[in-house]
């Protein structure tokens, strides 16, 4: 895969983390006090469910759509934008809350939805340019470094977000938002991008996702991952929305307690983040993934098992940082085998298609989730995510083409690399 590598390439790199870690912990501190405003109001799991719903409905429906114009437009104004959008519907609310004693719950679940639709665009602009900054044998590196950014806005943002809860007033908290994406934007000014001639022919919407959609097809062993993916999804995701439950409905805990979870499985992250970013070189990254879907199964099956009492939740805090800890095996490993199988100026059209598929599920499982964490407890879906994971890590493993998918990724780029010359020369 060719890519256009600037000078100083680290600098730049480490300016555009910095611009993602500092926006994003804003962000999330928004997003996390939206959940537990939520939680707190309603204490109902349709409620969580719904508004996790809106948050994903816009991944699943507008991924494919969103390729082409990632592919064709220019990448920083596709951060930018976005950015001042959901900053708008952020002074929105707080106005709303200020002149009513309560947020109307419609309105909440306007935001959501338009922060979501803003992090469609957002996401696979990210990961499509990531691949043009960097040269090809650091990319592991990086997204390893990458997940560790995230990672740590996800180990500040639910500490902060508790913290500020307590004591500001919750119209005021959501103006952090903005805030952020004025620090966003300021930062990614001085952030070269490398851009692609821009294609001369019109967008044409559903050829190109069909065009992504054939390319990830055509791609066999991929394609397996990507409906495994789908599946894990499906199991996973319905309980995963109701973190703010388990902790302070089946637990009995509070809000602190709620943003001490979220902090725990962060600083796991963080620590498979740096494990990656400074070892990320594997010979075949198909079996660390597969074991960590396996531990993903184990720790989170077994938090469902727990009793629902302090000590029930001090044993959910551990298997919560052994989670956190395998995760980035699974999503950081797999970016960088995706971004390393097609061409860039072909990324942002396969991410749509991708995304979106392993999104589907996603709306799926989370319209039965809330009604069936209302009737049969929010820990049973802790049980049936923990059983879905360690089937679809079996599955991973079964299918010759998936199993076998990174080294031959791997031997076909050393290939390459030997049929052209150096360009970093």
């Amino acid at each position: 895969m060719e890519t256009t590598h600037l000078p100083h390439w680290r600098r730049n790199i480490y300016l555009f983390l910095t611009s993602q870690f500092l926006s994003g912990i804003t962000s999330m501190v928004v997003q996390y006090a939206i959940i537990w405003y939520l939680t707190k109001q309603t204490g109902s799991a349709t409620v969580l469910s719904l508004a996790t719903l809106l948050g994903m409905l816009p991944m699943v429906l507008l991924s494919p759509f969103v390729g082409p114009f990632v592919d064709r437009l220019n990448k920083k104004a596709l951060l930018i934008v976005p950015d001042i959008v959901a900053a708008i519907f952020a002074i929105i609310l707080s106005i709303a809350g200020t002149l009513q004693s309560t947020f109307p719950l419609w309105l909440i679940f306007i935001s959501l939805l338009v922060r979501s639709i803003a992090q469609t665009f957002q996401m696979p602009t990210i990961q499509s340019i990531l691949p043009t900054m960097v040269p090809t044998d650091e990319l592991t590196r990086i997204n390893g470094q990458l997940g560790m950014v995230q990672s740590a806005n996800m180990i500040i943002s639910p500490a902060l977000g508790a913290f500020l809860f307590a004591i500001v007033p919750m119209n005021f908290l959501i103006l952090i938002d903005v805030l952020g994406a004025i620090i966003g934007i300021s930062l990614l000014t001085f952030v070269r991008i490398p851009e692609h001639p821009v294609i001369d022919e019109k967008v044409h919407v559903l050829a190109d996702a069909k065009f992504g959609l054939m390319k990830l097809r055509n791609t066999r062993g991929l394609w397996a991952i990507t409906m495994i993916g789908a599946a894990f999804t499906l199991m996973f995701m319905p309980a995963a929305s109701l973190y703010p439950l388990m902790t302070m409905g089946y637990f009995h805990g509070t809000v602190g307690q709620a943003g001490l979870i979220e902090v725990i499985y962060s600083v796991g992250m963080l620590a498979g983040g740096a494990i990656i970013g400074l070892f990320g070189n594997w010979r075949d990254r198909m079996k660390p993934i597969f074991w960590a879907t396996v531990a993903m199964g184990v720790t989170f099956g077994g938090s469902g098992f727990l009793p629902g009492n302090q000590t029930g939740f001090v044993w959910f805090v551990v298997l919560n940082a052994l989670a956190g800890a395998m995760t980035p095996f699974y999503s950081t490993l797999l970016m960088a085998m995706i971004q390393q199988s097609f061409p860039a100026d072909q990324l942002g059209r396969v991410l749509g298609v991708l995304n979106s598929l392993t999104s589907v599920a996603g709306p799926v499982g989370l319209i039965f989730a809330g009604p069936l964490a209302d009737s049969l407890g929010v820990e049973k879906l802790f049980i049936i995510g923990g059983l879905g994971s360690l089937i679809c890590g079996l599955a991973m493993w079964l299918l010759p083409s998936a199993r076998a998918y990174d080294q031959q990724l791997q031997a076909r780029l050393a290939t390459e690399a030997l049929a052209q010359p150096d360009l970093d020369d």
